[in-house]
């Protein structure tokens, strides 16, 4: 059992690639934080207001955050942060494809067969892990309209 070198903490950044047609606000690849946290009564009010003290302290207080559930095979439940569009203050517009919100994130409640194939004791620890999409939120800290600039090596001016 690795329990005895717990709590974990992990934060590393790196490139994720996927197969899809660029456009403004979808490249083939993104830049991202990936992390967990295990430790004992980790729960996912611990995800919630990691992402929300965290965009609030990014993008500001007035930052307006919604969170819905979702589907990712390595946690249960699981769940993303959606900002308000920082471009249209919600009302639509192509950045956030006029849904008013932009997905940030991606996370949730580490699976216990997940802990348990680590060799830590899942009735005792409880983990979380996300995925933070560092394009968007720069786009949307900075109003760059198209993830596209973020890669073309021109100087852009407001």
């Amino acid at each position: 059992q690795n329990s005895n070198n717990l709590p974990i903490r992990f934060v590393a950044p790196g490139k994720a690639f996927r197969n899809e047609t660029e456009n403004k606000s979808n490249g083939s690849f993104f830049h991202q934080y990936q992390a967990f946290y295990v430790d004992k009564n980790v729960h996912l009010g611990h995800l919630k207001w990691l992402f929300t003290e965290s965009l609030k302290f990014i993008l500001g207080d007035d930052t307006k955050i919604r969170f819905r559930s979702k589907f990712y095979p390595e946690v249960e439940p699981g769940m993303s942060p959606d900002i308000q569009c920082k471009f249209c203050d919600g009302k639509g517009c192509e950045f956030c494809k006029y849904r008013g919100w932009v997905e940030i994130a991606g996370g949730g409640i580490i699976h216990y067969n997940t802990l348990k194939k680590a060799g830590i004791d899942n009735k005792k620890y409880s983990g979380l892990a996300f995925g933070w999409g560092l394009d968007r939120v720069a786009m949307s800290k900075f109003k760059i309209k198209d993830i596209r600039t973020l890669y073309s090596g021109e100087i852009i001016y407001k």
